[in-house]
């Protein structure tokens, strides 16, 4: 499985981990897969598409696998008719949670006081340990 990472993100082009984390979760839907997946816990593929309105089948589906093969999505398949698959975040990608936190109250704060949008939901609190 490390072996399809490195050469899907091409790891021989990565300068620094700055790189190799925009190479695992940036794009369009990642991050949103990786907020709905951390914050509302293990989703079945037809709950991840209500959440995301906006992704194609197809889209979510290719973007699920590449979060799965980076190891940031479990995929658990259980044996049953009809098929139900469930999606859960592996420990690498719990491990981002703090980040994508940051990342939304830095959204929600730059929202605000750069483009005067106003926001009914509130910051997401978190406790940040010092690196």
């Amino acid at each position: 499985m490390a072996k399809d990472i490195r050469s899907r993100i091409e790891i021989d082009q990565i300068n620094c981990e700055k790189e190799l984390t925009l190479a695992l979760i940036g794009g369009k839907w990642k991050l949103i897969i990786l907020w709905h997946l951390g914050i509302d816990g293990t989703k079945r593929f037809s709950e991840l598409q209500k959440l995301i309105p906006h992704i194609t089948q197809k889209i979510l589906t290719n973007q699920l696998r590449e979060l799965e093969e980076d190891q940031l999505v479990e995929r658990t398949v259980y044996p049953v008719v009809p098929p139900k698959v469930e999606y859960k975040l592996t420990p690498h990608g719990e491990s981002l949670v703090p980040i994508l936190k940051l990342m939304y109250n830095w959204g929600k704060h730059y929202g605000e006081e750069v483009l005067g949008r106003t926001s009914d939901s509130k910051p997401v609190s978190l406790q940040v340990a010092e690196i």
